[in-house]
């Protein structure tokens, strides 16, 4: 799924979204088995995670589908003067490219994709060519660290919706249909944007609609793919903690090693 519109307003959205968690949760990883000097970040989005991790000192590869998305990481980056010479540099990268398929010029010490890229994925053999494509862009020993959706929380967020955002500015209605043969749950969006530019029009709004389809996985199936693909290694942990999952679990987190 590429994100249109939506890419515009995704900060404003998103506020609350637990970017200070995964950026520990990679430290943490890294400590474990080896900090990277190169790191790539697939479904980079707004390129909010990128821009903390490379003010951290890492050289950043940001790969988004969406050339919205990466429009805003861009200007995101350049915003920062600490960021400007990495730009310039190319220590710091957006680049649209699919995740099933991507490619660096150099093997990257470490790939992460977080807020459940990979659920974006609604085919099996999708995940598999993603895992394969991060495999053969890692040097060995590199790490492949994501997150996805547990099965139960595609079907808590059809039980709970619909959800409703009134802020100033911004508003949102959200429904969800979920598809249960699949563990598949489609996403109906229809946002409503302020016209701020506009004097006259103060009480205005602009509307859009989007749809976005996530798919959920057996974790068992995850791990079992990731190995088919040539990984030695890979651990499933639960919700930013280093602790097994368990039916409860709204967030796993997978640690792959080369």
């Amino acid at each position: 799924m590429s994100y249109g519109k939506f890419a515009y307003v995704y900060d404003e959205l998103m506020q609350d979204m637990p970017y200070a968690k995964w950026k520990r949760f990679a430290l943490e990883a890294w400590e474990k088995h080896g900090n990277p000097r190169n790191v790539v970040e697939l479904g980079c989005g707004t390129g909010t995670l990128t821009v903390m991790l490379a003010e951290q000192g890492y050289g950043m590869i940001g790969i988004d589908l969406s050339e919205d998305m990466l429009a805003v990481a861009q200007d995101k980056a350049e915003e920062r003067p600490p960021l400007q010479g990495l730009l310039r540099s190319g220590s710091l990268r957006f680049v649209r490219q699919d995740m099933t398929e991507w490619m660096t010029p150099e093997p990257a010490d470490s790939v992460i994709s977080f807020c459940d890229c990979l659920n974006y994925l609604t085919e099996p053999e999708q995940v598999e060519a993603a895992f394969r494509a991060t495999y053969e862009g890692l040097k060995p020993g590199g790490t492949f660290l994501f997150d996805v959706h547990h099965q139960n929380t595609l079907r808590r967020y059809e039980e709970e919706q619909p959800f409703v955002l009134d802020e100033e500015g911004i508003s949102y209605i959200w429904t969800c249909g979920m598809d249960e043969e699949r563990e598949e749950i489609e996403h109906h969006l229809r946002i409503f944007v302020r016209r701020d530019n506009d004097a006259a029009a103060a009480h205005v709004y602009d509307r859009f609609d989007e749809v976005h389809v996530e798919r959920a996985y057996d974790p068992q199936w995850l791990r079992e793919a990731l190995l088919r693909v040539g990984f030695s290694e890979a651990e499933c942990y639960a919700d930013f903690e280093w602790r097994a999952p368990d039916e409860d679990a709204e967030r796993l987190f997978f640690v792959a090693v080369k």
